[in-house]
């Protein structure tokens, strides 16, 4: 079967919709079937195109794992704020749409939101092809954006919501990454509710197993004798990092300044709180590394005592299951989890960590000195945390599954 799938993002970048792509894609190709993705240079989280890609005019392809990796120009902006990067999602729909001109007949479409207009790429792809279009949810667009103020309700944003409507009923079928947006979708568009399957986002199990604390690591910064309170993945306004600047204070005014949070990864908040850190006196307690690549992630999870995982209190995040859950708990690590939701029911029900009222730095600073206190009782929960992912979000398991709906759907 020829699978034409559209993502907005493709590794190198480090990303959950980079990751889950790549991680399906090449596990379909094992199974003998072609793959094409068309994608754009990587640049995410800053806005700045990676060494060794240009971003051309021209397409460029590779061959990644069996994988026919379309590349199209987008533009491209540093963390230049919402108008820029709204350009960088359309420009990306309108390039995808002019390379699929050139792109042989697949048997079936699949795009990925977020990006929205990557979305409509696959929408115009399956339409222009005559093939049928399967829609995977991450995000709710325009929902998210406004959730965080990032766009004010008005002419514009009703606009996107007829889009994405739009979008929904285009689609033979819609995989979400989780029951929350399957029920928003399906409360939007009631008519597609029987079409829309549930495919979360797992762990690559082989990637992520347990290992022993990397000490050259943790003496890189500074944190070989502390225990360390990681956040691994993108800083942006929805991650409210603010609460663990705030936490990291109050820990140093109460003499705890054996405990400190690492932050790995890159994105628009990430100077703010740098300059937070700095002004509260925490710079030691609060660590920035930087953007790290994907192989480097056991050996930080590996390196941390337990890992918070938040997104602000907002009720439309409580439909969010971060990818992140799933490797931190197959790495035999504690989650300290403030998201809201059945991405806290997950946790819960596997026994991978505590759960936090989010934006609250009173009841982080709680829970992180209790885990700190506590060391052995954490080990020994976060052994049956990893069993318990293994059975249920195993990602080969979770590429078989949408594979079967691919098919199906290729069929109608």
């Amino acid at each position: 079967m020829k699978i034409l799938f559209y993502c907005h993002y493709f590794p190198p970048e480090v990303n959950a919709p980079a990751t889950r792509t790549y991680q399906h894609a090449r596990r379909w190709v094992a199974a003998g079937h072609d793959v094409t993705v068309v994608t754009c240079a990587p640049n995410c989280p800053d806005g700045v195109v990676f060494d060794g890609y240009k971003n051309r005019l021209l397409r460029q392809v590779e061959m990644v794992d069996g994988i026919r990796v379309v590349r199209v120009w987008t533009y491209v902006a540093a963390n230049a704020g919402m108008l820029p990067r709204i350009a960088n999602y359309v420009s990306y729909q309108i390039s995808a749409m002019l390379a699929t001109l050139r792109l042989p007949r697949p048997d079936v479409v699949v795009a990925t939101s977020p990006q929205f207009f990557c979305g409509w790429a696959g929408v115009w792809a399956s339409r222009l092809k005559w093939r049928p279009f399967v829609l995977e949810i991450r995000d709710i667009w325009p929902e998210s954006i406004a959730a965080v103020g990032a766009m004010k309700k008005g002419i514009a944003t009703r606009f996107l919501e007829w889009l994405e409507l739009r979008m929904y009923r285009a689609a033979d079928h819609i995989v979400a990454v989780g029951t929350g947006y399957r029920d928003n979708v399906a409360r939007k568009v009631p008519e597609m509710a029987d079409k829309i399957s549930v495919i979360t986002n797992g762990v690559d199990a082989a990637s992520f197993e347990p290992l022993p604390r990397d000490d050259e690591f943790l003496r890189k910064y500074g944190l070989q004798d502390k225990f360390v309170c990681s956040y691994v993945g993108t800083i942006g306004m929805a991650h409210g990092l603010e609460v663990a600047v705030k936490a990291a204070a109050k820990l140093k005014a109460a003499g705890r300044t054996d405990i400190a949070f690492l932050i790995v990864g890159d994105g628009a908040y990430r100077e703010r709180l740098v300059t937070m850190a700095s002004e509260k006196g925490v710079s030691k307690l609060v660590v920035f590394t930087g953007r790290l690549s994907k192989e480097q992630m056991p050996t930080v999870l590996a390196s941390s005592d337990c890992c918070l995982v938040h997104l602000h209190g907002t009720d439309l995040f409580g439909t969010v299951i971060p990818s992140k859950i799933f490797e931190t708990m197959a790495m035999e690590r504690p989650i300290i989890m403030g998201v809201k939701g059945p991405a806290r029911d997950i946790v819960i029900e596997a026994g991978g960590g505590q759960p936090m009222i989010p934006d609250d730095d009173d009841d982080l600073v709680r829970i992180v000195t209790e885990m700190a206190d506590h060391p052995t009782e954490l080990a020994e929960t976060a052994k049956h945390a990893r069993a318990y992912v293994l059975e249920h979000y195993d990602r080969d398991q979770l590429a078989a599954k949408m594979l079967d709906i691919l098919v199906a759907t290729a069929k109608k």
